[in-house]
């Protein structure tokens, strides 16, 4: 089985057995071993190593600040941004259809991928292993955490700043659904008329689409 050793030091763990990555990067789509199950074992892991750093960097805060922070880190536009970072998609084996729907650069396929790559690392190496390749990828994120922030989602921020530009808000509109029932991926489109600008999000709630697609409006306006 193939190494992915630049990978492998993006993520900060050099695997024993390489197929575990391997199939941490294979989609449903492209054939078996694929990583969904590697994906729950990664759900897991990367809330307990995360819930073990937040509460050691902030010791004087209450739990409901806690799962608060928590949650804005494993959510799947977080889990997705930080796999884009470490440029994960480009390691990433899809079906034929996938990768003509821009499967590579879809959150919840990149989420659900870090997932299971942190999966198999805690397979491959333990707990002490999972624990330094989150903070090895996440590391950025961590520090930038502040308690005292009030959390605002990206469809909250960009409402307040086209309200504050004095321009019409945004609309959302679902262009198309994909996948089974059990498992399906919506792609969102959002619309700033005033600005004259648009952006997709995809995520396996509409609600996640929309969050994701408020995100990437947000970074073209800062742009």
């Amino acid at each position: 089985m193939a190494r992915h050793p630049v990978l492998e030091r993006r993520i900060g763990h050099r695997f024993k057995t390489p197929s575990l990555l391997s199939q941490a990067l294979t989609h449903r789509s492209f054939g078996s071993p694929h990583n969904e199950r590697l994906e729950f074992l990664g759900d897991g892991v990367i809330g307990c190593v995360v819930a073990e750093e937040l509460y050691a960097r902030f010791p004087d805060i209450a739990e409901g600040e806690l799962s608060r922070l928590r949650a804005s880190l494993v959510r799947e536009a977080a889990l997705a941004a930080v796999a884009r970072a470490i440029g994960l998609s480009g390691f990433l084996r899809l079906g034929e259809g996938e990768v003509s729907s821009g499967g590579a650069d879809r959150s919840s396929i990149l989420a659900d991928a870090l997932e299971a790559t942190y999966g198999a690392v805690f397979l491959d190496g333990g707990y002490e292993a999972v624990r330094t390749a989150v903070r090895h990828t996440f590391g950025e994120a961590l520090g930038k955490l502040d308690p005292r922030q009030p959390a605002k989602d990206a469809k909250t921020s960009l409402q307040e700043l086209l309200q504050g530009r004095k321009q019409k808000l945004p609309e959302y509109r679902v262009v198309a659904t994909v996948g089974a029932a059990h498992k399906q991926v919506f792609e969102v489109e959002c619309v700033a008329a005033g600005l004259g600008l648009r952006a997709t999000g995809s995520g396996s709630s509409r609600r996640l689409a929309e969050q994701q697609a408020a995100e990437n409006l947000l970074r073209q306006i800062n742009a």
